[in-house]
């Protein structure tokens, strides 16, 4: 059997660069425990004087307002608690985002990242919007988030040339997106365009958005399956929407192993990126290749990814299986 790393090739970070990630990804990290924290104590709380009685009332972030109960000692420490540690998450997330700022200037000195500036945009988006848990990035982005980890970076320029992200939806919580979306007061389609104003789109597919620099985001969905619905738009929203489309084998990696890393840009930004474990993305390039409709282009393509992530993750994921 030929040896794949005398074709394959990548290169390891520089020391200085590795460090940085590791020191920036543990403020990152730090950054993303504390707005957890910081939205569990969203809102506010205040005492209304009623009826010669002073209430505590809890105001949620919609400015719906909840008795808490009487003034005593109980309510009392209610109040005292929630402002207490209302106040020490504002703080920290204000420092943390501060650090952050600081560690996104040394990334781009070090030359840390090489994501694009709009994959990390996107990304961040979806997280402050609260849309994290209903997407996953599947197909060649992935690869940013397989090599941020490892510490290396693809020297194959076809393996990371593409101008599009592929984001897979879950149909199966459709719902509770719509809910979320009713709260950001938005379509997908708008929510994107505050990434990009430019993005439209594509009139022969609405499942697809392109910018005016050609970089297009593709919304797809499992195959249609029990009680699923179908054509299903993303919102119903009275503006243009996305439609989600069926993809082969989508549910696989809907249901399969997932990976998460924070990504960096080429100016230094990061973001999370949360897509599929590099041997169930090994798997699926594998299958894409064998596609009697597949491009050939893109079946070459294919196979360079599934071999480059195969051999990165058997060298340094030492914690992924590949069996």
């Amino acid at each position: 059997m030929e040896n794949i790393r005398e074709k394959l090739f990548w290169g390891e970070i520089g020391e200085d660069a590795q460090r940085q990630y590791i020191d920036a990804r543990s403020v990152f990290t730090a950054l993303e425990d504390a707005r957890k924290s910081a939205a569990e104590v969203r809102g506010g709380m205040y005492w209304q004087h009623k009826n010669g009685t002073d209430y505590l009332m809890r105001t949620s972030v919609n400015n719906s307002q909840k008795s808490i109960g009487p003034r005593s000692a109980e309510t009392e420490t209610i109040y005292k608690n929630f402002i207490t540690r209302k106040n020490s998450a504002v703080k920290r997330v204000s420092d943390l985002g501060a650090e952050l700022v600081r560690h996104q200037k040394m990334n781009r000195a070090l030359g840390v990242g090489r994501a694009p500036r709009l994959l990390i945009d996107l990304l961040n988006k979806l997280s402050k919007s609260g849309l994290t848990g209903f997407f996953t990035v599947i197909g060649t982005h992935a690869l940013y988030a397989y090599e941020s980890t490892a510490g290396v970076r693809f020297a194959e320029p076809e393996a990371l040339a593409t101008r599009d992200i592929d984001l897979l939806w879950d149909v199966r919580k459709r719902l509770s997106f719509i809910t979320q979306m009713e709260v950001l007061d938005s379509s997908f389609l708008g929510l994107l365009k505050k990434v990009d104003s430019t993005f439209e789109l594509r009139p022969d597919q609405h499942y697809t958005a392109v910018n005016s620099k050609g970089f297009e985001v593709d919304v797809i969905r499992r195959e249609m399956k029990d009680d699923d619905p179908h054509p299903v738009r993303l919102t119903d929203a009275d503006e243009e929407e996305f439609y989600a489309v069926q993809a082969k084998k989508a549910g696989l990696l809907l249901d399969g192993a997932k990976f998460s890393s924070m990504v960096v840009s080429t100016s230094g930004h990061m973001a999370r990126m949360n897509t599929i474990a590099p041997a169930l993305f090994i798997r699926f390039k594998r299958w894409m290749a064998t596609q009697p409709d597949r491009d050939a282009l893109k079946r070459r393509r294919d196979i360079l990814q599934a071999n480059l992530v195969e051999e990165l993750a058997r060298e340094y994921l030492p914690n992924e299986t590949l069996e």
